[in-house]
Formats: structure tokens, sequence, C-alpha cells
């Protein structure tokens, strides 16, 4: 195409699975579901009792100082979390004699948060009705913004190339490193910073997502309940943390003899234009977002092996997305191995897309795809290669994938990265 190749050269997790990339991996790829009863009082009176906690607390990963801890909201903490990781991983030493850094005017960040600091704003809320207005925090503000987790990384690594925070729902991070790639194609950076987090097991958004029948019921099984595709599905499962990667441009990554994990090849974008909550049953909205980044990466249907599903487990989008993939690959759809993640990890909502793509990032570079969990009987309506079992092989050579996410309001993003060969 003859525009600046973008390369993934960190990665960096906290989710369900893992306190970081490496256990995160390796759970996804054995099957093992961070979904379980929440440890809290009067579940009894609430319709969902369970939810995909971080495996590994913030207070846990030994990366946080105890003012951090108290006065950063928890989305914010697993943001700083995954991004150190990542820039560890891409190579960067912040604070260390001799580290290598990157010129603040050419390092961004884009991170998003599809809900931001609900957990505080409540905590907050609390305060102010039992006890006074002068137990509210004086950081309440700061720690409720949905640009707060970029606006921590961002000012972490004194980043001033711009520090964005996009916020489409659960297309909020996948919408991130879009635009990520879009910065440095643009030359408005070198190194990026892009992702997602969210932190919002609440009883208020669990309470109101089962309200409206989106959310699974099946408190007697919890570590099941996420099942995409399969035919007895009820809806989808809560979950939290956050997973960052950096974006390079290929000769600058190259220039410092970084390790490049994959390349993010391009972004599509779309609305469906029909209903705050549900999809087109056809999927048509999906279906212009994979058109748009299979052009936008330069890449042909064909050579198109995997996809991350958005797969929440809800009887009408898992359909949808189907059809969706259905209508962009045509007859090469039935060549596509295709996983849902959050059968394991449960639902990041803001933080899903960031997941999904460092999952795909992985599966490229690794030459596996995880299966998909609890699988147990396959909807009629879904007629494609679902990965089920044991993890699937991506036969060696040149090989690109993408990762799907859809959020309500309509909102659609397809990623597509490239194998490093």
């Amino acid at each position: 195409m003859g525009e600046t190749r973008v390369a993934v050269t960190g990665l960096g997790a906290s989710t369900p699975l893992g306190g970081d990339v490496a256990s995160t991996w390796a759970a996804a790829l054995a099957g093992e579901s961070g979904v379980s009863t929440l440890p809290w009082e009067g579940l009894d009176g609430l319709p969902v009792h369970f939810a995909g906690q971080a495996a590994v607390e913030p207070a846990a990963s030994g990366v946080l100082s105890e003012e951090q801890l108290r006065d950063i909201d928890r989305s914010q903490l697993f943001a700083m979390i995954a991004a150190r990781e990542a820039m560890r991983d891409a190579g960067y030493r912040y604070g260390e004699d001799g580290g290598r850094t990157v010129d603040p005017d050419r390092l961004g960040v884009v991170l998003s948060s599809g809900i931001g600091g609900l957990l505080s704003t409540a905590k907050n809320y609390d305060a102010l009705l039992n006890e006074s207005w002068h137990q509210v925090s004086p950081l309440g503000v700061q720690m409720q913004m949905p640009n707060g987790p970029a606006a921590r990384v961002g000012l972490e690594y004194r980043a001033t190339a711009g520090v964005h925070a996009l916020v489409s729902a659960c297309s909020s991070s996948n919408e991130a490193i879009g635009y990520g790639i879009d910065m440095i194609r643009g030359g408005r950076a070198d190194v990026v910073i892009v992702g997602g987090a969210e932190a919002c097991i609440h009883p208020l958004p669990m309470v109101s997502f089962a309200a409206m029948r989106a959310m699974s019921t099946r408190n007697d099984d919890p570590e099941r309940a996420s099942r995409p595709f399969d035919r007895d599905r009820d809806g989808f499962v809560l979950g939290e943390g956050a997973a960052v990667l950096v974006l390079e441009s290929e000769e600058y990554a190259r220039a410092r003899g970084a390790r490049i994990h994959a390349y993010a090849a391009g972004v599509g974008y779309s609305a469906d234009g029909h209903d705050m909550v549900q999809p087109p049953q056809d999927g048509r909205g999906l279906t212009k977002a994979m058109v748009r980044c299979l052009a936008h990466a330069g890449l042909r249907p064909e050579q198109i092996l995997h996809i991350n599903a958005h797969g929440t487990s809800t009887p009408q989008g898992d359909v949808a997305e189907i059809n969706a993939i259905k209508g962009a690959f045509g007859d090469h759809a039935r060549e596509l191995a295709i996983t849902a993640s959050k059968s394991l990890t449960g639902h990041l909502l803001g933080g899903a897309g960031a997941l999904g793509s460092l999952l795909t990032v992985l599966s490229l570079r690794e030459g596996l795809v995880p299966p998909v969990a609890n699988l147990d009987n396959l909807d009629e309506a879904i007629d494609l290669d679902i990965v089920t079992g044991e993890p699937r092989k991506i036969p060696d050579g040149p090989a690109a994938a993408l990762n799907n996410s859809v959020g309500f309001g309509g909102h659609n993003v397809s990623v597509a990265f490239e194998r490093a060969l």
C-alpha cells in the first residue's frame, strides 16, 4: 500500500486468567476459566452472583505504590500494570539508569475505557449518602473520568504527542488500536501505547445488564456460564482487567533492534444505524467493518486464516456475528478458524477489544488458536469452523487474522494483524 507498516513490539495484560501476558496466554490455551462466584455478602438478593475477577489484585502486582493503590481508580491501576509490562516487553526502561526511553513528543497514548471509574463514583456517592460530603475524595473527579486510564499512562511516560481515550462501549479499545495505527501512519508519533481497561464489577451494572436480559444468570455453574455459539447460551459474563499493546513504525522499531510480535495491518469501522443494543441479524454493520478493515490493511479475504470473534454469548449477537463473517468472506468464511476468548475471561467491556487483539497477536506469533470453552451443543445457526477442544495450529508462513468488536450503540470495529516473518 505504500503506507508505514506498524509493528507490535510490546504486550501487557492483567486479566481474569492471569496477572501478565504469559499466564493469561497459558490459561487461554489450557481452557482455564477466570470466572467464579463473587465473594460478596447478600448475593441471594441479586440475579447474578459471579464475574471474571482479575486473577491478581493490583496490590499484589508488586509494581504499584501504596499511594497509587489508595488514590487511583481500579480501572486506572489495571491500565498502569498492563502498560508497564508492555513497555518493558518492548524494551523500554523508564526510571532505570541507562534505560531506553522515547522522545515524549514522539510518544502517544490511546487507551480506552467503556465506563471509566464507576467503582470510585459509587464509593464516593455512598460516602456522601451515608456519612457527609466531607468524606467525598478530592480526587473523585480524576478517579471517575473515562479518560483516566489514558491520562495515567500518559503521565507515567510523559507522552506529549497526544493522549486520547475513545469511548464506543465494547468497541472502545479496538478503536483505540485503530487510532494508534493512524497516529503512526500520519506521522504524529513513532510509538503509541494502545489498549483498554475496565473495572466495574459492581451490583449496579450487573443488575442493569441482567434486567435487560443481556447477562447470564447461570449462578449454579459460573465457570461455564459464558458459552459463545452454544445452543444454551443465555448472556455474557462481566469481567475486569486491562490489555495494552505498544505500536511503533517498522522503521523506528528496526532501527533500535526491537523484537516484532506482529504487524497491526489495518482497521475498519462502521455503525449499524439499527438499534441501541441489538445488532441486525444479518450482521451487515460488522460485515462493513471487516470489509473496510481488509481494504485498509491491503489484505485479500483468503489471506485471513483466523478470527477472534466478539462472541459475547448472547443469543442474538453470536448469530449476527457469524452472519457478518459470511457476508464479509463468502465461501472463504468456512476456511477460517474462529475462536471467542470471552468464554474464559468474561467480557471486559471497554477493555475487551484490546484483550482480543493481544490474543490474536499471540495466535499469529505462536501459531495456535485457543479453543472456545463451554461449547457443548453448537447452535444449528452457527455453521462455520469454531475451534473447540484443543488449540488449533495455524500453518507456518504468511498469515493474517482479525479481531472483532461490537458495542452498544451499534459500534463495529475490526482490526487486522499480520504475522511477522
